[in-house]
């Protein structure tokens, strides 16, 4: 890409070498013919006008192309920075999407692990459930043998009294 400043300069100096040229021409041709520096200056003057114009013309045209160089540029940079803003747009959007697709994941991890917990709870209360009932009929049963036991024991000694 081209240096705007670089450019400018550049366009500068030719402007310069155009109008110092004929500057130096004119003063070889005084120096040269004192005879005609007697004769009217009119028309290296015109030249020299001329030249400066051309000049001035170079350095106006010089001053667009810098313009028009510096409106590119900020063209440009403001091109690279919509695609910098689109590509961290679309960055924060993956990384979005991969964070609710991680959140999701989590959840259902939970859930299952919540499932799993769940389950074996209800399966150790069912056992203890089951082991409590299983206890209490025993001791029923422990209790009526010795409820029949005792009972036989008291008609076995009452009867024993009573004959």
């Amino acid at each position: 890409m081209v240096n705007p400043r670089r450019q400018a300069k550049k366009t500068e100096e030719v402007a310069e070498e155009q109008a110092v040229k004929p500057l130096e021409e004119i003063q070889e041709q005084v120096e040269e013919s004192p005879a005609e520096a007697e004769q009217p200056v009119v028309a290296p003057l015109g030249e020299v006008l001329g030249q400066a114009e051309k000049a001035y013309a170079a350095y106006m045209e010089a001053e667009r192309q810098v313009a028009r160089i510096y409106r590119e540029n900020e063209q440009q940079v403001a091109e690279a920075y919509r695609r910098a803003e689109q590509q961290g747009n679309r960055a924060c959007e993956e990384s979005i999407r991969q964070a609710l697709k991680v959140r999701e994941q989590a959840e259902r991890r939970v859930r299952e692990t919540y499932q799993r917990a769940r389950e074996q709870v209800e399966k150790a209360h069912e056992e203890a459930i089951a082991q409590a009932l299983k206890i209490r009929d025993e001791a029923i049963a422990k209790a009526w043998q010795l409820r029949e036991e005792t009972t036989e024991q008291a008609w076995t000694i009452y009867s024993k009294i009573i004959r």
